[in-house]
């Protein structure tokens, strides 16, 4: 163009090629803003963000993503996962690496990293083991329970010897207020281990055992990843609370989910749906505890060692109360040992007169009471110090709730004293049979269930076959309808073992001859008069022990269960064994009494006294 001498020619030659530079800028406008429409707003903040990477590295500043990736590869390196986690755990790091901040998926690969890294896939406590510092501590924390803590001290006594064997399952039954879940604390403190609690009750939900996948918002591992994340270490004693309360709802069966938590044999390998690859569970001591057996379905009840703890006799809960009970609530009020002085008759008493219970959960709410009174009397200024005596529980605790039924339970023919299981223990009740005019019917009353009722109808029609046995005319039946009734009758009852009571009671009612006031029984019968046995015999035995009854009459063939009830209640009862109905008869009657006394209705009495659930 510099050559071009013509102005005019070297003119037109610019002008040429500004139109030319003119139309490209026009065309690139276009493009650009077409470019610019097409661009959604995730693109251009990754585009800005990338620019602003590159003005960082420029000006020396450091890359906060590629910071957190670096630490969370370090993490990954460090936490000693397995190598199918540790590959995942990468696997998914790169795909963070490659996601941009604000991508939806980019939290919950965070969070998913996080557990990863957090759970102890290789920590261990270190298991100080000491037989003899272990007993101490049991005997420190807990009175009595000896097959509980020989089986802790056993288990204690082979990890010592054998490191790598496999954790057993533990399951206490029994009922509230005996311990169980304190026991638990105890157990961990004795072999130097962390401890986790975790309650099932009410829990109806697979997802709480499993955990959610993490296609779904807001998923999180199950309660046992949680729990072995929080306890910080692969070998924890973890306590299943109440699994017998376990419910069933339309997410699943959490029981089921149970089988593989449980099994020593697959829990090496247990897969939560969150974490999505195996995590060993073998290391951990597992404690389940329960109220009763039947409600534990039968392959979870299959996978536990089952170790029943009995509920307490009176000297058992005076211990308690003197050693930990009282201790407790003089802390609990502020009070000190000086300040507030409970006499052991005191305690007897409230044990006695105030609570009829197989724990002690109710006694030591009485004594927190009287520690809450003494407390009242200290604060005002009125007293620095009391004493508190059996004449003093009534001001505080009211008038005696329960009372000695000795003498009211069989005062008439057609009542008999039986022996009753529940939930919370054992106890007593009373089976009442009377006889009225009619046309040869069996009425039950006392909302007795299907099996009890059908141990109703199994007494009459034994009563009737040994009629000439017992010395009454048959024909009686014809013209008259017996009813038997078990008082309380708000309260279900249901099982096999009151056949011998009822039985009993409609001897005594035919014959009459009043039962033994001092004497209770159980057992199931048969048409051919045997004495079947039954469950519940250490139970039944310790509610004979608490009510003041000294004879207790079992099936023979429920004798080796004796050995299971504490050596305190064996020696209050005298024990009668019965084969046959005959052998009831002849223990639990009186000597035979006034026609009269037989003919009187022995339907009208009522014992006060609130009856067990179920047999």
């Amino acid at each position: 163009m510099l050559e071009t001498v013509d102005i005019k020619e070297r003119l037109d030659k610019v002008l040429a090629l500004l139109a030319q530079r003119i139309e490209v800028l026009k065309l690139s406008k276009q493009i650009g803003e077409q470019t610019q429409q097409s661009l959604s707003s995730q693109q251009r903040e990754h585009i800005l963000r990338e620019q602003l990477r590159h003005i960082q590295k420029e000006l020396g500043e450091g890359d906060e993503k590629s910071v957190e990736i670096g630490e969370l590869r370090d993490a990954i390196e460090k936490a000693g996962m397995p190598k199918e986690a540790k590959d995942q755990a990468t696997k998914e790091l790169k795909r963070l690496e490659r996601m941009p901040e604000a991508a939806a998926e980019y939290g919950m690969i965070r969070a998913y990293l996080d557990w990863l890294i957090d759970l102890p896939w290789s920590k261990l406590d270190t298991d100080t083991i000491d037989v003899g510092e272990a007993r101490r501590i049991l005997d420190e924390d807990h009175y009595g329970l000896p097959k509980i803590k020989r089986r802790i001290l056993e288990y204690l006594a082979v990890r010592k010897l054998n490191p790598d064997g496999k954790s057993p399952i533990l399951c206490f039954v029994g009922p509230p207020g005996v311990g169980k879940t304190s026991l638990g604390q105890s157990i961990a403190r004795a072999t130097g281990r962390k401890f986790v609690r975790l309650s099932l009750g009410g829990v109806h939900d697979e997802a709480e055992i499993r955990g959610h996948r993490r296609t779904y918002i807001g998923a999180l591992p199950g309660n046992i990843i949680q729990s072995i994340r929080k306890a910080g270490t692969r070998n924890p004693v973890m306590m299943l609370d109440e699994v017998d309360k376990l419910g069933v709802g339309f997410h699943g069966d959490p029981s089921s989910a149970l089988l593989e938590v449980l099994d020593p044999e697959q829990n090496s390998t247990f897969r939560d749906n969150y974490l999505g690859v195996a995590f060993d569970l073998s290391k951990v001591m597992f404690i389940a505890t329960a109220n009763v057996l039947d409600t534990i379905p039968g392959p979870v009840r299959d996978r536990m060692e089952i170790i029943e703890l009995p509920g307490y006799t009176e000297d058992e809960k005076l211990e308690i109360a003197r050693r930990y009970l009282l201790k407790r609530q003089l802390e609990a009020n502020g009070l000190t040992a000086q300040q507030c002085e409970i006499s052991e008759d005191a305690i007897r008493t409230i044990i006695r007169d105030y609570t009829r219970e197989a724990g002690v959960r109710n006694l030591e709410r009485l004594i927190g009471a009287v520690c809450r009174h003494v407390a009242m009397r200290v604060a005002e200024g009125g007293v620095e110090r009391m004493r508190i005596d059996n004449a003093a529980l009534p001001a505080i605790l009211g008038p005696r709730r329960f009372e000695n039924e000795v003498a009211m339970r069989t005062s008439v023919p057609g009542v008999a004293t039986g022996l009753a299981w529940t939930p919370t223990g054992g106890d007593i009740l009373f089976i009442e049979a009377t006889r009225v005019p009619g046309s040869g019917k069996l009425i039950l009353t006392g909302q007795l269930g299907e099996v009890m009722r059908e141990s109703a109808q199994a007494a009459l029609t034994l009563a009737k076959a040994r009629a000439p046995d017992l010395g009454f005319d048959v024909t009686l039946f014809e013209k008259s309808d017996v009813h038997i009734h078990v008082p309380a009758g708000a309260i279900p009852k249901d099982g096999p073992s009151a056949g011998v009571a009822m039985f009993v009671a409609l001897a005594s009612l035919l014959t009459g001859r009043t039962a033994r006031n001092d004497a209770a029984m159980t057992g199931e019968i048969s048409l051919r008069g045997l004495v079947l046995p039954i469950g519940g015999v250490k139970e039944k035995v310790l509610a004979a022990a608490r009510a003041g009854i000294t004879t207790v009459l079992l099936p023979a063939r429920n004798q080796k269960d004796l050995d299971d009830v504490p050596e305190a209640a064996r020696a209050q009862v005298r024990f009668v064994w019965l084969e046959r109905v005959d052998d009831a008869i002849a223990a639990a009657l009186n000597p035979p009494s006034t026609r009269e006394e037989a003919e009187a209705p022995a339907g009208g009495q009522t014992p006060g006294r609130r009856a067990a659930r179920s047999l």
